[in-house]
């Protein structure tokens, strides 16, 4: 029997729902009487505010899987594969942003460790289980929950030194400090990346999301030139992977990479 949009209905409408709430949630951030970027706990791997415009894409990008859910491919990935994944992390990441907006940065530190898991389930379900098809699953399935995988990797950190890191306006960075935050950028590097050699081309998204972060945390941390310019250095080696995987795209869609002929390809001993 054909495919019909009103298959898995209930699902496709709570989407919606969550959808909306999720969104709802961090135009609030910006919408808010008080400026909750610029009002939040500073700390030494705070980004640049601008950082956060990477939530507009996110959504955009969402939008786009929210109306591809009801065309059959679609709807085989959303609904079949995803399934209540998508809801459930839409919720935890309502909570989560409403509780960071207070400033309850444990609380937001517990659920951003939710929201990151909810994510990894999503990510490995699409990357090893539905591999894309169409440009419509690379737009609307892989784009968005590869940067949401990025990011939401650059957010966990960034709420645990808010909930535990000291107060970058009132407290100067100490050695633990910025051997802490020398750490957490080494290990944002690091993923930028596994997901650079995690395929053949790389997750170029995902890279794209933490390097944007590591240039962002560079333009914003300047009362501390340790930190600073590692975070320049961090984000220029993350750039590379970035460059990694947009070469793998490139060698990917057009097949045009760089191959060895037969005699190039023969063993350096000889043998029978």
């Amino acid at each position: 029997m054909a495919n019909s949009w009103t298959d898995g209905l209930l699902l496709k409408i709570v989407n919606i729902i969550v959808y909306i709430l999720f969104l709802g949630s961090n135009v609030y951030t910006i919408a808010a009487p008080s400026d909750i970027y610029f009002a939040a706990k500073p700390t030494y791997i705070t980004p640049a505010p601008w950082a956060f415009v990477i939530w507009t894409v996110i959504h955009l990008l969402l939008l786009g899987t929210i109306i591809y859910q009801f065309f059959p491919q679609g709807k085989a990935v959303i609904i079949d594969g995803i399934s209540w994944r998508f809801p459930l992390l839409g919720v935890l990441n309502a909570i989560y942003v409403n509780l960071w907006a207070h400033q309850s940065y444990i609380a937001a530190f517990v659920f951003a460790l939710f929201v990151s898991s909810a994510v990894t389930h999503i990510y490995y379900q699409v990357k090893k289980h539905h591999a894309s098809q169409s440009t419509a699953d690379e737009l609307f399935v892989h784009l968005p929950f590869s940067l949401y995988h990025g990011w939401t990797t650059i957010l966990v950190v960034l709420t645990a030194f808010e909930a535990f890191g000291v107060n970058a306006h009132t407290t100067k960075a100490g050695v633990w400090t910025k051997v802490l935050v020398f750490l957490a950028l080494f290990f944002f590097e690091a993923t930028s990346a596994t997901y650079a050699f995690s395929t053949a081309e790389g997750d170029l998204p995902a890279s794209i999301a933490i390097c944007f972060a590591l240039f962002a945390i560079f333009a914003e941390q300047r009362s501390s030139a340790f930190i600073h310019w590692s975070a320049l250095g961090f984000a220029v080696l993350s750039l590379v992977w970035v460059v990694k995987g947009a070469y793998g795209i490139v060698v990917r869609t057009t097949g045009h990479g760089i191959r060895l002929e037969d005699p190039e390809r023969a063993p350096l001993v000889g043998g029978n």
